[in-house]
């Protein structure tokens, strides 16, 4: 699978013969309307392995260096000599490197009493390529009994692609976390018990294989209550022969204050569940300041400590469907961003006639625009190659797998990239 990213003066055309592929596949797959390119935009070109165009300074040697393979290998593929010399801008093809195994998990969230259309039709795109698909979420009552979401048809549409069910139970109450009812659970042994008994009843009836607690805003003082808490859920899930995962906010120490990060005990979470999955985006959010969604930067901190205290094979790594736009000045407490796809960005930026930019250190995309009113907003968003750069993370560390928050927003390009990538781990019929 290749990366293409958009030059000014290219065309669909000219880019589809450089790859030796033709304009319809290059359109289908990149889900483009009426083939409008974004100068900057990045393209998935569906091809076996790759090509790679020399740079300056390249040799056969450092090239079979930065793709992990011989020398020898890379000079038969493209039958030319180990010492032939070679032109900047010649093309080398490279061939597709070994895939493992790894976890994928996507949550999906319904509003209202049913599941949309939308959500449906993502839900039976996305299946094939996930191990878990997520209904978000069950949530908590005060009495230890569960609200449960909308599923019809998503418990069908996961087994029809061979896919396990994840049961998320939440303390969302209204539009929020809600601290003083996770306080209730972990600390009035009657009504977690009851709220025990009425998962695992649930996960058996309705067939799901694993519980995944999120649970947020925990009081610091409750900490180790939620340890004990998840330890006896373990005993209880094991026992009816389900897995146990959770949600873990994005710690880079074990002291890390904040009502976000004191309860989640990295290290207890590694010794008593089967998963976790680290919620590594939200730099850049809604309210806050215009900043990368998942910076690479921040995501590799966030990990690396994590594997101080968790096994990689436990650890998912969390990734945003998604992006945002700002309107500026932002003015803390009073600017909000409007979430937006990563589609939607490159139709945003086409609209407005603005090229895309790239963040190296983030490894993000971005750009700038004015709007009709006069306005100046700015985009940070994903795209192929920040998919790609989190893709090659999660090699490096060897962890699990990847968690997708979440399904129903447009990004064809990171399932591509997704299936290149790895195997997904899958249902056993």
């Amino acid at each position: 699978m290749q990366i293409h990213v958009v030059s000014s003066g290219e065309s669909l055309f000219s880019i589809a013969n450089t790859y030796h592929t033709t304009v319809a596949v290059l359109s289908e797959a990149n889900e483009l309307m009426n083939d409008q390119l974004v100068v900057g935009q990045a393209l998935v070109i569906p091809i076996v392995g790759e090509y790679y165009f020399v740079q300056p300074g390249d040799s056969l040697f450092s090239i079979s260096e930065q793709f992990q393979m011989s020398v020898e290998m890379l000079s038969r593929i493209n039958q030319i000599s180990v010492d032939a010399p070679l032109a900047v801008g010649f093309q080398l093809y490279i061939p597709p490197s070994p895939k493992r195994a790894i976890t994928s998990f996507g949550y999906i969230e319904p509003f209202g009493d049913t599941v949309s259309e939308a959500l449906q039709n993502a839900a039976r795109m996305n299946s094939p390529l996930l191990t878990f698909l997520a209904p978000f979420s069950y949530r908590i009552n005060r009495d230890g009994t569960l609200n449960p979401p909308p599923l019809d048809p998503l418990l069908e549409v996961a087994a029809e692609n061979q896919a396990y069910t994840s049961l998320v139970v939440t303390n969302l109450e209204g539009p929020t976390f809600n601290s003083e009812l996770v306080h209730i659970i972990l600390n009035v042994q009657a009504v977690q018990n009851k709220l025990i008994d009425e998962i695992i009843n649930t996960a058996l009836t309705e067939g799901f294989f694993d519980v995944h607690f999120d649970f947020e805003f925990i009081p610091s003082e409750d900490r180790e209550a939620y340890n004990n808490f998840l330890n006896k859920m373990q005993v209880r899930l094991a026992q009816a022969g389900l897995l146990l995962s959770t949600a873990l906010a994005p710690k880079t120490s074990s002291t890390q204050s904040g009502l976000l990060y004191e309860a989640h005990d990295y290290a207890a979470h590694g010794d008593i569940v089967n998963f976790s999955i680290i919620m590594t985006y939200e730099w850049g959010y809604s309210a806050g300041p215009p900043l990368p969604v998942s910076p690479i930067n921040e995501v590799r901190r966030v990990l690396t400590y994590a594997l101080e205290e968790i096994p990689a094979n436990k650890i998912i790594m969390g990734q945003n469907l998604y992006g945002y736009d700002w309107t500026l000045p932002f003015i803390q407490g009073e600017s909000f961003a409007r979430a937006i796809s990563p589609q939607q960005a490159i139709q945003l930026a086409w609209e407005h006639n603005v090229a895309i930019s790239y963040d190296e250190t983030a490894q993000a995309p971005f750009f700038e625009y004015i709007d009709t009113e006069g306005q100046e907003h700015i985009v940070w968003f994903e795209d192929a190659r920040s998919i790609q750069a989190k893709f090659n993370l999660i090699k490096e560390l060897g962890i699990l797998g990847i968690a997708y928050w979440k399904l129903g927003l447009s990004f064809p390009q990171n399932w591509l990239l997704l299936a290149d990538n790895f195997i997904i781990s899958k249902r056993e019929t």
